[in-house]
């Protein structure tokens, strides 16, 4: 079960974990295995987004970080069984239930209930929503780690707690811990630019610029006005394209190359490569003023014109920006990994 805050549990179906509890009284090698089954299948609702997240890096061509995370997963689950099996005297020794364990399942209904607003952020920038923006993102997020440190000093109480005659000193360095966090988000409204939290806040840059007109003036050190400029934008108030025929003809006519950066709403990576390392401001010169910037977004789910859409040799249509960005990176540099990056010049040939 999963528990959100002590009042709601979230149950698979019940026959489900039954059955497989009853294979675990069988004993021996097979009853330990329906023993580790039972205790995956009851878990897996807390470990999902955990595993979910693993598995969508294994398929951006990712391959260290799966596999760590995967061996660091199954050795958590097998992990405890191993032991108490060598030392079954240990098991006399676990602390029995009781409000503490009701206060840690508190404590990461809180950090889950952050880190869900994380993913519903990724979704709402791929499909240019505009719901959480990067302030409203902090606000949020001060509100519920605020709460979080009044929780662990007993300000607050749930349906399962039981009376806390005094705040333990554990209790107490998480809740200074918590209020901290809160207290340092905060100081992104007084002009902080949070990088240590780069890779998990919404972009600062606004993505809500004013559609460009046929009349209105090229940005500065490009051909021409780009298009999705309305809803796209690169950091740091760099010029560049979104589409890479456009940057490949702007390359032809400036005799520049070509800065290819494949980026994603959803790719930390990209978030602190920019905070990082694009905000250097011996990267920054150079960006401005020799290259042309094309960033190509693999995961926009934005639908582009008829004329625009690609058909591959099996009848499948990549009918949106982020999927026909996908099959340029596939198909033309070997690769699906976020971020990548690549010069090539007016003709698209690698520098």
């Amino acid at each position: 079960s999963a528990s959100f805050f002590g009042m709601f549990e979230i149950m698979l179906p019940s026959g489900l974990a039954n059955k497989v509890d009853r294979q675990a009284d069988k004993g021996g090698y097979l009853g330990a295995f329906f023993m580790a089954l039972a205790m995956a299948i009851l878990s897996f609702s807390c470990t999902g987004p955990i595993v979910a997240s693993l598995l969508i890096k294994a398929s951006q061509g990712e391959v260290l970080e799966p596999i760590v995370g995967m061996a660091g997963f199954s050795i958590v689950f097998a992990l405890p069984f191993t032991l108490f099996a060598i030392f079954p005297s240990w098991l006399q020794g676990l602390p029995k239930s009781g409000s503490w364990l009701n206060a840690v399942k508190v404590f990461f209904a809180f950090i889950m209930l952050a880190f869900s607003l994380y993913f519903l952020g990724k979704i709402d920038q791929s499909y240019h929503l505009s719901l959480i923006s990067r302030e409203v993102f902090i606000s949020i997020w001060i509100v519920i780690f605020t709460l979080l440190g009044f929780y662990l000093l007993g300000k607050i109480r749930f349906a399962h707690d039981s009376d806390l005659p005094h705040t333990g000193v554990p209790r107490f360095i998480f809740a200074v811990a918590s209020f901290s966090f809160a207290l340092y988000l905060f100081t992104g409204f007084l002009g902080n630019d949070l990088k240590g939290l780069s890779g998990i806040l919404p972009p600062a840059t606004v993505t809500a610029a004013a559609p460009a007109t046929a009349a209105s003036s090229n940005p500065a050190g490009l051909c021409n006005a780009p298009k999705y400029a309305d809803f796209l934008a690169l950091p740091h108030g760099l010029q560049g394209y979104f589409d890479y025929q456009e940057a490949l003809a702007c390359s032809r006519e400036t005799g520049k190359p070509v800065l290819v950066d494949f980026v994603g709403h959803s790719c930390s990576n990209c978030k602190k490569m920019y905070a990082e390392v694009w905000s250097d401001p011996r990267v920054l010169q150079l960006l401005h003023e020799q290259f042309i910037i094309v960033a190509l977004y693999t995961d926009d789910k934005t639908k582009l014109p008829e004329n625009e859409w690609l058909t591959m040799e099996d009848g499948k249509v990549k009918n949106t920006m982020g999927r026909k960005n996908q099959e340029i990176q596939r198909t033309r540099f070997n690769s699906n990994a976020l971020p990548l990056y690549a010069l090539v010049d007016g003709n698209g040939k690698d520098l």
